[in-house]
Formats: structure tokens, sequence, C-alpha cells
């Protein structure tokens, strides 16, 4: 009989299960599809970088079904594998929660309150408890150090009100970065779906968040010396718990100049995990979605060694800026430039604002080309400064660079009252040489 009643129970669950489909059902089938895409990706060799739509220079082999490899300083890809398919990210999510907490912050000595729902969250959690009280600055080292859970929706109704309300925050400023294919519903990095879609992001646009933390934001000091960290202890506000959050980014000690980064990890994300290392004069960022599954946890490693090595072995700065020259424009109905009754009239074109150098991070056999396109002819009156054209650098066909074309110095137009009085002048000029 109670074999019998444990059957019965089961069958219920899965009778329920099955005709109460929740917010998680759609993305499990989507981590089911996901992950058996993966397996055959390994099996028929997928994961070979040669031939990707970014570049052709990165030859070596790679877990990750999503890969970028960006220069931090200008934000050129310099390598892309499925750069641009959104995919969930895990906890990577949470560098987007810290840089705007950072960005909310009143001081160092704020506080946030826990709530019942965060005090709820699953694991990997710090275990606060309700009505508890901790400074915020505390809690982003527990976000980042631990990838605590309850403390990115203590943080996340904190600054937002709500985690919805935090959400509409973070969406915005991935808005604001040009992250066109980024969603985010948790603060967390969670498996998530709701109307919208799919809590996720894309390679390039996970690598271009980072950027911004790291190099563009005001708070980019404090957001590196967080996740650079490698140990921080701190207490509730009443003093009466204590805690200690170690940094998990394996990543800060297996390379030198390792700045920053984030791990991640659910059922439909896999291992996820974006990285930025400084060395020599450069910036370069690592961004790695579905770089496999249990018990492949090292993949995420491998994958961000073998890029950081092909950028720090392959790219070098080099000025690509070369003294321009260009012809004079003529001008219609302008006055003559020897200032004669007749004959051409010219003006000169400059570079607005022109650069005495133009470094930028390339490989070896990548070509730059400057072009130009201006006016062939223009009309008087013509004013001093006035945009005529377009010089564009551009690399590899990609346009890094753009100035104005503009003229040189003013011309005035040859109109009856001009030669009425240049024919005075000449006459007089005639009959004081008689």
């Amino acid at each position: 009989m109670r074999k019998r009643g444990r059957f019965i129970s089961i069958c219920l669950v899965v009778i329920v299960l099955g005709c109460c489909p929740g917010r998680q059902s759609a993305v499990s089938v989507y981590a089911k599809e996901e992950q058996t895409e993966y397996v055959k990706s390994e099996e028929t060799e997928h994961t070979k970088a040669a031939g990707t739509e970014q570049d052709q220079g990165f030859q070596g082999q790679l877990y990750a079904r999503s890969a970028v490899l960006m220069d931090g300083d200008s934000g050129r890809v310099l390598y892309g594998k499925e750069a641009d398919v959104p995919r969930p990210m895990a906890s990577t999510t949470k560098i987007m929660t810290c840089i705007i907490a950072l960005e909310h912050m009143q001081g160092d000595a704020e506080i946030a309150e826990v709530s019942e729902y965060a005090a709820g969250q699953p694991k990997v959690h710090l275990g606060v408890r309700k009505e508890e009280q901790y400074y915020l600055k505390d809690l982003l080292y527990s976000l980042m150090l631990e990838s605590h859970n309850d403390s990115a929706v203590i943080i996340a109704e904190h600054v937002g009100g709500s985690v919805e309300g935090f959400a509409k925050l973070m969406n915005a400023k991935a808005k604001e970065l040009g992250c066109e294919s980024t969603y985010f519903i948790t603060p967390n990095g969670l498996d998530a779906v709701d109307d919208a879609g799919i809590h996720s992001t894309t390679a390039k646009e996970l690598a271009r968040i980072m950027r911004y933390c790291i190099r563009e934001s005001d708070r980019r000091e404090e957001f590196l010396e967080i996740t650079g960290t490698k140990s921080h202890s701190f207490q509730d506000v009443s003093g009466s718990r204590q805690f200690t959050c170690n940094n998990h980014n394996t990543f800060l000690s297996m390379m030198e100049g390792a700045l920053s980064g984030k791990t991640g990890f659910t059922g439909d994300a896999g291992y996820c995990y974006v990285g930025a290392l400084e060395r020599d004069g450069r910036t370069f960022i690592v961004a790695l979605l579905a770089c496999g599954w249990p018990n492949n946890k090292n993949y995420k490693w491998s994958d961000t060694r073998a890029l950081m090595e092909y950028g720090l072995e392959n790219y070098s700065y080099r000025n690509l800026w070369k003294e321009q020259t260009f012809p004079d424009i003529p001008v219609k109905e302008g006055i003559p430039d020897k200032m004669q009754l007749s004959g051409a009239s010219t003006v000169g074109v400059e570079i607005e604002n022109a650069p005495e150098e133009w470094n930028y991070l390339v490989r070896e056999d990548e070509k730059a080309e400057l072009s130009a396109e201006y006016a062939e002819q223009m009309t008087a009156p013509v004013q001093k400064g006035e945009v005529i054209g377009k010089l564009a650098l551009t690399l590899e066909g990609e346009a890094i660079g753009r100035w104005n074309l503009i003229t040189e110095e003013t011309v005035r137009k040859r109109d009856f009252r001009w030669c009425a009085r240049r024919i005075l002048k000449e006459y007089i000029k005639i009959n004081q040489e008689k």
C-alpha cells in the first residue's frame, strides 16, 4: 500500500507539472535544445574557430558556443564566434547589477534592508534573514566575489524599488550602451522568461557591458577594486553576524595583468564567463556563453586563456594616420585668387581637428585606408570652416575614424559692386602711374 501510494503521488505531481507550466518551462525547453546542440557541435568539431564571422586569424579550438575577444579601449571585436546569437548569461548578469548599484550609491554608509523575497533566494546565497540590514557596499562584494543571489535581490530592491524596477534600469542602461539584443529580467542571472523574452545577451554585448564597467563608467575604479579583491570580511549593520567572501574568479591568478571578471552557471546558460586583462598598454576583454555543462567546469578557463593569448601575441598598437593633402576646389562666381577682374577662384581644403597620429590595436596583416569624399565645385560666397566633405579611416573595411573636411578661407562673391570698385581702383592706379 505504501509503494502504491508513493506511485500515485508521483503520478499526480507529473500530471500537475505537465498541465501547469510555469515561468521556467519555456526556458527549460530552450536549455534542452541548447545542450543538445552543444553536444552535436562537439561531435562535429563545430567548436573550431576557423571560418567564423568576425575573424580568420584565430585558428584554435573553443568549447564555447558564443565567444568574443574585444579590444577594451576601442570596443572593436577582434574575434567572434556566434557573437550576435542571444543566449542566457547566468551570473555574468551581475556585472550590470554591480555597476548600476555603484552609479546610484550615495556613499559607503548607505544601508539596505532584507525583504522576505530576498531572504528566500536559492543557493548560492549569503544566507541573509528578513529585516536584517547591510551596508550596500558590502553586499556588492558578496555579489561579485561569491555570486550570492540573495545579495543581488537586496541590491535590486534597494536601488530600483523592486526587482522589476531594477530590471528596467538594467535594460535602459543596456540600450544606452547599444546592446539591442540584451534583455534583463533578474539581477542575479537566474534563468527566467516573461512575455517580452528570455533573460539573455550576446557574447559581443556582454563584452561591451564589461568594457563600460572597466573603462567608461564614472564608477569604474570602484568596480575594479571590488572585482579584483581576493577576500572581504564584513558584518550586518547591527554587528551581530559576520561574513567573509572569497573571490572565485580563477582568472585573476591565472594570467599576468588580469583586471576583472565574473563567472556564471545555470542549467539553461551552461558555464559562462566575462573577463578583462591589461598588459603592455593593451586591454582585452573575453566573453563566453554556453561554454560547456557539468562536468566541464574548466572549459571557460581554457577558452579565456586561448583568446587572451591570441590577442597578446597578435595585436599591437600601430599609428594608422598619414598626412593628407587635397587639391583646391574651384569656386564658381568667386573673387579670383589674385584679386584680378578675371581668373580662377579656388578655396583650400583642410581636416577639422586633424590628429597628429592615430594609434590603434591591429594585427600585422590588417590594412588601414584613408578615403575622402568632398565637393568638386562650390559657388560663392564660401565661409571659412564650412563643411564640404568627410575623411574616413577604415580598417579591413570597417570605419574606425571620421573627420570633417572644411574650407581654409572665406571666398566672397564676384558681383557687380565688387567689379565696379575693382575697375575704379585700376583706373586710379593707371592715372597715378602716369
